[in-house]
C-alpha cells in the first residue's frame, strides 16, 4: 500500500515494483528485497536526514535482516512476518519521509528531531523485542528437543527408583 507515495522526491515517480500477491506476501526473498529497498532509501536521503537518524534508521534495518534470518531454520510467526513486513513497507519509510517533507527551516526547529528520533526509537524497540521472542521461541523448541529425547531414551517415567 503506498497512499503516501506523492511524498517522496521526484526521483520516487518512478513506476512502482509490482506488488506481491498471495504466497510473495510473506516470502522471506521478497521481504528481504523490501529491506535492501529501504536501505537504499536511508542512503539515497541521508544527506538530508540527522546523522543519528541514518544510523538509527540502519540499525533497524539491520534487526528486521536478523528477524528475516531466522526464518532459515523454521517459518516465521506471522506477527514478526507482520513487523518486518509493515517497517519496510510503510511504517519506515513514512516516518522518513514525514521528516523529510517539512521545510528546511521545520527541520531546524528543536522539535523535530527529537519527534523523528522517537519514532526510530519506538520501531527498533518494537523489533527488538520481536527479535528476541523469535531467538526464545528456538531456545523452546531446542528445550523441547532435549526433553522428548531425554523420555524417549532414557527409560520411562513410570520406573520406580
Amino acid at each position: 500500500m503506498r497512499w503516501l507515495r506523492w511524498w517522496g522526491d521526484a526521483d520516487d515517480d518512478a513506476a512502482p515494483a509490482a506488488e506481491p500477491t498471495g504466497d510473495q506476501v510473506n516470502d522471506p526473498e521478497q521481504i528481504r528485497r523490501r529491506i535492501v529497498d529501504a536501505e537504499h532509501f536511508v542512503n539515497q536521503h541521508a544527506s538530508r536526514l540527522p546523522a543519528s537518524a541514518v544510523v538509527k534508521a540502519r540499525w533497524l534495518t539491520d534487526t528486521l535482516r536478523e528477524i528475516l534470518d531466522t526464518s532459515a531454520t523454521r517459518p516465521l510467526d506471522i506477527h514478526a512476518v507482520l513487523l518486518v513486513r509493515n517497517t519496510v513497507e510503510d511504517f519506515l519509510p513514512t516516518t522518513l519521509r514525514s521528516y523529510l517533507t517539512l521545510e528546511a527551516s521545520m527541520r531546524d526547529r528543536p522539535a523535530a528531531v527529537p519527534e523523528l528520533l522517537e519514532q526510530l526509537d519506538l520501531l527498533q524497540e518494537a523489533a527488538s523485542n520481536i527479535l528476541v521472542a523469535v531467538r526464545g521461541q528456538d531456545r523452546d523448541a531446542l528445550a523441547t528437543q532435549g526433553n522428548f529425547l531425554r523420555t524417549k531414551f532414557s527409560g520411562s517415567d513410570l520406573d520406580l527408583p
